[in-house]
């Protein structure tokens, strides 16, 4: 499952608007990646090209088992990531921010001990 930061981005958000919306539409994920339409009609492209997504006659985007995988394991980590750094004493805005940076490059070790901190 080695697929690009940016992709994986993409895939959280989707993921992320399906879980609090319900759907997830191109506009949605501009917005909440704060980057053009334009950008996101190229990266779901690739993503649908990929098999990491599908498309809808409506416009509507869903995430194939494949892409939910991926989307899945940056989110929680996302999650855990982000109440670590809380827990530090990081400002929820800085670790959420930080918790970002830090999801897509943490080894898988590093990760598992960070999770069993929390436990």
């Amino acid at each position: 499952m080695n697929i690009y930061e940016s992709a994986e981005d993409y895939l959280e958000q989707i993921l992320m608007l399906l879980e609090r919306k319900g759907h997830a539409r191109s506009v949605d994920i501009a917005a909440g990646l704060n980057v053009s339409k334009p950008s996101v009609s190229v990266a779901m492209k690739k993503l649908r090209e990929n098999g990491y997504i599908n498309m809808g006659s409506d416009n509507m985007i869903s995430l194939t088992d494949k892409g939910y995988a991926i989307a899945r394991k940056i989110y929680d980590r996302h999650q855990v990531l982000t109440k670590y750094l809380i827990q530090l004493g990081v400002p929820d805005e800085v670790a959420r921010e930080d918790a970002c940076k830090i999801e897509h490059d943490l080894s898988e070790e590093s990760f598992a001990a960070i999770s069993r901190q929390l436990q």
